[in-house]
């Protein structure tokens, strides 16, 4: 019964998407199967944290193969987090999707997609195999490709050119990384590389094989200087497609990087200063990338890559403090990144054009939904006491705790920079009066709270606003899962011995 539970999620989502591909062409019925299934998954992903937190790690040794032989899925607090959250995004983005996406783009297969994307990534947070995990990343890349280029406007084929051809390249990599590590020590089962790496005498080829799984991760995270293909690729697709992208898809590489490089790879002085190199140079980068930047969603792609900077933070700090910040921050990140999105989708649809300079007015002609957008954007500034600025404290002390002053200044440069970047969006789109060259909205009788339309446009962002709000208001538990994760990320002990002993194990037949 375990073993189902484990995998749950994965075939949650492979069974919508099933269902859903019977469905083509039927544009309603796939509206309203995709959301009560994305419903149903989100309760139970909820229900399988609660599982873990309260009974502590499960794992699945498919086929009866025990590890290092099989492949393991293993599902503790930090790999259920990110299913629990992914189950959050998928819902908020498959309920929006009603109203934002259109019937043509529906009918060439935009939900079954959409949950086949859904399933690899939930697939990757849950598997404890590294050539598994490689599997699911290929079926993101497909699956995300297809999103992207659906609809075939010329700038979306651009945009999907530049992201497909540097995540293969990426991927690549990341095999090749696989290749020696399994040279090294004939194994790819994570728990049982952790007892093998430690090993091998020869620590140039563990750094070697350390420094190409490092870089196959940090393009996929968009990290410093392997971050230029996101701008140019998250400003194409509708807005659901952006926010399921910029919400989720650069966490999992920083998941894959606190995974491996807590796990497998020991952090000695290179890695911390490598680490700390990278998070210092992405926050600066993006923070200036997004002060410059005159369109909503090119501002956001580089507030994206901004923030990657502060989740690298906790490994660069490699203490509890550091990783419990860098979580929180993750959780955080993929609630509030999701949401804004969505945000600038429906601000698209007031203005008709997410150039800054000609959007306006939107507070003076929808000042309810100006002040749900403004929850979104303070949060995502961090202002206290809403979401995004607990984790930075954590972040903060943890640096200040080590005397690494420089990233210390790194995060108050990158949080100014987001803090004047989301001032001049609300500036622009919301605060000023509309201009005279303004496009005008795509959706002349677009009603939202009287309109069935509006309401799915607008129920997902007040379900991602509560959300962000709980996070923020309730920090403390947030920082009590955040330390759990720490304190497993620090000692992976506990789940070496889940994944190695079977007499804790359950098994997939």
């Amino acid at each position: 019964m375990n073993a189902l539970w484990i995998i749950s999620p994965v075939l949650m989502q492979l069974a919508i998407a099933i269902v859903l591909f019977f469905m083509w062409g039927r544009v309603n019925a796939q509206k309203w199967t995709s959301v009560v299934g994305s419903g149903l998954a989100m309760l139970l992903n909820v229900a399988l944290f609660y599982k873990i937190w309260a009974g502590g790690t499960l794992v699945m040794h498919s086929g009866n193969w025990q590890a290092p032989f099989g492949i393991s899925f293993v599902a503790d607090s930090l790999a259920l987090t990110m299913v629990t959250l992914t189950g959050f995004a998928g819902f908020a983005v498959s309920l929006y999707s009603i109203a934002g996406i259109g019937p043509s783009r529906i009918r060439f297969g935009y939900f079954p997609i959409l949950h086949l994307l859904l399933m690899g990534l939930m697939g990757a947070f849950l598997t404890g195999d590294l050539f598994n995990l490689y599997v699911w990343f290929e079926i993101i890349i497909i699956a995300s490709f297809v999103l992207l280029t659906i609809g075939s406007e010329k700038l979306q084929l651009k945009g999907a050119v530049n992201y497909v051809v540097i995540n293969l390249i990426a991927s690549v990599i990341f095999l090749t990384g696989i290749a020696v590590l399994y040279g090294l020590t004939g194994s790819l089962n994570m728990a049982d590389l952790s007892l093998k790496v430690r090993l091998i005498e020869n620590s140039s080829l563990i750094h070697i094989s350390g420094l190409l799984f490092f870089v196959g991760f940090g393009i996929k995270s968009a990290i410093f200087p392997l971050y230029f293909w996101l701008p140019s690729s998250y400003h194409t697709p509708p807005a659901s497609v952006a926010a399921i992208f910029g919400g989720l898809l650069t966490k999992v590489g920083i998941y894959a990087l606190l995974r491996i490089f807590t796990m497998i790879f020991v952090a000695d002085a290179f890695w911390l200063t490598l680490f700390g190199s990278v998070a210092v140079l992405t926050m600066i980068v993006g923070g200036l990338g997004a002060i410059v930047q005159k369109q909503l969603r090119h501002v956001l792609s580089f507030l994206i890559v901004c923030h990657i900077g502060f989740m690298m933070v906790g490994l660069a700090l490699y203490s509890e403090a550091g990783f419990t910040g860098a979580v929180f921050y993750l959780i955080h990140d993929i609630i509030v990144k999701t949401n804004i999105f969505l945000v600038g989708g429906v601000i698209f649809l007031f203005t008709g054009t997410y150039e800054l300079k000609k959007c306006g007015g939107i507070y003076f002609e929808r000042p309810v939904f100006s002040i749900m957008a403004a929850v979104v954007i303070f949060s995502l500034v961090g202002i206290p006491p809403l979401s995004g600025f607990w984790p930075k404290l954590y972040l903060l002390q943890g640096s200040f705790a080590q005397k690494e002053y420089w990233i210390v200044g790194a995060i108050l440069f990158a949080s100014f920079a987001t803090l004047y970047a989301l001032a001049r969006v609300w500036m622009e789109a919301f605060w000023k009066k509309a201009p005279k060259d303004m496009p005008g909205p795509l959706l002349q009788k677009l009603e939202i709270w009287n309109s069935p339309r509006g309401k799915a446009l607008v129920a997902p962002i007040i379900f991602l606003a509560i959300l962000s709000l709980y996070i923020g208001f309730s920090a403390e538990h947030i920082a009590t899962l955040s330390g759990r994760i720490s304190e497993e990320l620090m000692q992976p002990t506990y789940y070496i011995d889940q994944v190695l002993n079977p007499k804790n194990t359950s098994y997939g037949q």
